[in-house]
Parts: C-alpha cells; sequence; structure tokens
C-alpha cells in the first residue's frame, strides 16, 4: 500500500521515445507520477493534455510530470504526437511497476469486473518520499489540484 512517508519504489522504464527513465534521474525534482489506463481514451487524453496545459507551472515548482500506463513506447509516441503532449509518458508492458505502486486492481465496469489500472498519482519529494497520494482519480480539475499541492507549504 503506499502511503505518505515511505519510500517511492524504484523503476527503469522506457518513454514515449524509447529512452530509459528511473525514479533516481529525478532525484531533486518533486516528480509527479500519474498511472493512467489507457492511451488514446477519453478520460486518459484529458487528463494528460491537463498534465501538458501545466507543464510551465510545474516546472516553476521543481516538479517534473510522468505518465505511466501498461500500453507500448510506440503507443505511447502516437499518443503525444496526435494530442500535442507535453509530459513524459513510460511504459510498463509488464507491469511490474504498476504492481509496484500498488494500483493495478479489480475494477467493475457496469456490472463486468477485469484487472487494470485505478487512476492514480502519486506526488513524490525530492529526497524520493512519498508525499501524497489520490487514489481513483477523477480527471477534471485534477492536474490543478496536484499543482495545488506541490505549491503548498510541506
Amino acid at each position: 500500500m503506499l502511503e505518505p512517508g515511505k519510500l517511492a519504489p524504484a523503476f527503469s522504464l522506457k518513454d514515449e521515445q524509447g529512452k530509459i527513465r528511473t525514479l533516481e534521474e529525478f532525484r531533486g525534482k518533486n516528480v509527479v507520477l500519474y498511472f493512467y489506463p489507457k492511451d488514446d481514451t477519453p478520460g486518459c487524453t484529458r487528463e494528460a493534455i491537463g498534465f501538458t496545459h501545466l507543464k510551465v507551472e510545474f516546472e516553476k515548482q521543481h516538479a517534473i510530470v510522468l505518465g505511466l500506463s501498461k500500453d507500448s513506447v510506440d503507443s505511447h509516441q502516437k499518443f503525444c504526437i496526435k494530442h500535442a503532449l507535453d509530459v513524459i509518458l513510460l511504459s510498463d508492458p509488464d507491469g511490474k511497476t504498476v504492481e509496484a505502486y500498488d494500483v493495478w486492481k479489480e475494477k467493475n465496469l457496469y456490472g463486468k469486473v477485469s484487472m487494470g489500472i485505478v487512476r492514480t498519482t502519486v506526488l513524490i519529494n525530492e529526497e524520493g518520499v512519498i508525499s501524497q497520494v489520490w487514489s481513483n482519480v477523477k480527471v477534471d480539475g485534477h492536474a490543478e489540484a496536484v499543482l495545488e499541492a506541490i505549491k503548498a507549504p510541506q
């Protein structure tokens, strides 16, 4: 279970360009790590666009935004191009990071039960410690809420 005050699980994943990214490379910055179910679906697209629109504001707070799903590098690249996204998207095809962050869960949609990523955002501080967790995220206004949390005095 993810809890504030605990060390964030490390990861080493490819981004939308195929470049290996690790949590450690962002040490010294706040990391907004948002988990989303699938590229190019309505909610996931709105969420990615929301974070893209606020990228400069996040950077002013020494924060980097990383989106993560099980989609492939190729899928992420197409998603970024199609919607002019300017956030780093990480590919976790084997689901190890998704499981390490405990966001792979049973979901019930219209009576159909399946496993999938529960939309979750984890704020990781400059030392790699979890500051805040948003579970079962509602997309509209979420990027703004995360930005406000970073701005708030700790």
